[in-house]
């Protein structure tokens, strides 16, 4: 379970509580949830043990992703852009790569493409969003017997995950607006809530 968008170490902390594997940090500057590489060290230093902390791009320069692992040490990649493979590999760690769902959308030769991506992670497509929309895709999109674990994301609340998780049974799941009670600002009962219904539906 990852909770992404975090802007505040408070927030990282109370997902952490209650049980989140993972935290994301955006660096992608038209979002409302970017952080700076200074800030993003700040909620790095202040998470627990065995939290994962995760460094969401879009597009960026190489020289950019490099600046900022340079000030911001997370150990996982999240590329949600049109990065290509060898660009997603040239920084020494693990990554995931997004994949903005459309009925066109070939999973399957993203997974032969993104071969040693850790697994895709799969969110809704809207028109200038890379990600954080609150819009849920058809689900029915995702083909059986992908290679790569599945990260499902994209309009994901309280609500809707349990059913999600049955359907699915993805790898892990990723919200963000989903616990919201502001753009870039989480709600540390719609985190706890989001992660019993995970739980439940996971059992």
């Amino acid at each position: 379970m990852k909770i992404c968008g975090i802007t505040r170490a408070e927030d990282a902390l109370a997902a952490a509580g209650a049980g989140a594997h993972a935290i994301g940090l955006v660096f992608h500057a038209p979002s409302p949830r970017c952080v700076t590489p200074a800030q993003a060290a700040e909620i790095i230093h202040a998470l627990p043990p065995f939290v994962t902390a995760v460094g969401l791009f879009v597009d960026a320069p190489a020289e950019k992703v490099r600046l900022t692992l340079a000030q911001a040490p997370v150990s996982l990649l999240q590329f949600h852009g049109a990065e290509p493979p060898d660009f997603c590999r040239q920084f020494g760690l693990p990554y995931v790569k997004a994949v903005r769902m459309r009925a066109r959308a070939d999973l399957l030769q993203y997974a032969r493409d993104y071969r040693d991506a850790r697994a895709l992670l799969l969110d809704t497509y809207v028109e200038e969003l890379h990600g954080g929309s609150g819009v849920a895709f058809d689900w029915g999109l995702i083909p059986s017997g992908l290679p790569l674990p599945v990260v499902l994301s994209g309009g994901l609340t309280v609500e809707n995950v349990g059913a999600a998780v049955r359907r699915v049974r993805p790898g892990a799941v990723d919200v963000s607006s989903g616990v919201e009670s502001a753009k870039g600002v989480k709600d540390a009962g719609k985190i706890a809530a989001f992660i019993k219904e995970v739980r439940n539906a996971d059992g």
